[in-house]
């Protein structure tokens, strides 16, 4: 069967942990393409040619598709189909709303669009979360933290059992994970919480943004898992990759940018 998870283990298992984000946007790409039709699929398909063989799965944000109307979900569309079929596919969606709307929300994930997983935000609880869990052969990343700074307004408030909500929430998809299809969202902005925390990791999936634009330290979190025993986890690399270089030369540099990031990991193997 070729589902999320063995997607997943294939990928860590050949030292593929990096996590393309698509995040699009056409004001940031390379003036060159801009010129095509279609800038933005175009775009895509050049990141996906010049990536594909050494990443270790693709993130494509709804925010930067839906906010075009219908054209950016039929580029959103188009573009999985560039993505290889054995690559694991991320859609970035942060759904999480009560148990029936849940239900749409997964059909429209995982049946019309078909990816292999999903950000989820746990924030109504297990009936807005469950829905996406009864597709056992898929991936559901719910948010635990976050990287932005606002992460403190709730994500870091202390509870009266002395636990950050977060770690809470890290507890509770322990819990949930009965079907092993559960994954977290962890920022690796700052070390010292995954140090902190990835011991409750278990046998979770993990994405950690964070690297690149927002200061995180590939580098540290390899090390980090590598210290841990553990090797589930894929870190996701939007901006640092997709504008790496704004000339002709961008694919050759995007080339070049995403091999360097996998000699840091392969360096700790």
């Amino acid at each position: 069967m070729n589902n999320a998870q063995i997607k997943f283990e294939n990928a860590v298992k050949n030292n593929k942990h990096i996590c393309v984000g698509l995040d699009t946007d056409i004001n940031k790409i390379p003036d060159y393409i801009k010129k095509y039709n279609n800038p933005i699929l175009e775009f895509n398909k050049i990141v996906i040619e010049h990536t594909k063989e050494f990443a270790g799965s693709y993130k494509l944000n709804f925010a930067f598709y839906e906010s075009l109307g219908n054209q950016g979900m039929k580029i959103l569309e188009d573009s999985l189909k560039l993505i290889p079929s054995n690559i694991l596919t991320i859609g970035d969606a942060k759904r999480g709303d009560i148990g029936n709307t849940s239900q749409m929300y997964a059909k429209s994930i995982y049946d019309s669009f078909n990816f292999d997983s999903v950000t989820l935000n746990p924030y109504m609880g297990i009936d807005s979360v469950e829905p996406f869990l009864d597709y056992h052969n898929k991936i559901s990343f719910v948010l635990v933290l976050t990287s932005n700074k606002s992460a403190n307004d709730f994500e870091k408030l202390i509870l009266d059992n002395g636990k950050y909500l977060y770690q809470n929430v890290l507890d509770k998809v322990n819990n949930w994970n009965n079907n092993n299809n559960c994954g977290i969202v962890f920022g690796a902005t700052n070390i010292d919480e995954l140090k902190m925390n990835i011991s409750n990791f278990n046998n979770l999936y993990v994405l950690l943004p964070g690297v690149g634009a927002q200061g995180g330290s590939l580098e540290e979190i390899v090390k980090t898992y590598k210290e841990a025993g553990l090797n589930r986890y894929q870190v996701n690399v939007s901006r640092a990759l997709l504008y790496c270089d704004s000339s002709n030369n961008f694919p050759s540099k995007l080339n070049e940018t995403i091999r360097n990031y996998n000699k840091i990991i392969e360096s700790f193997s």
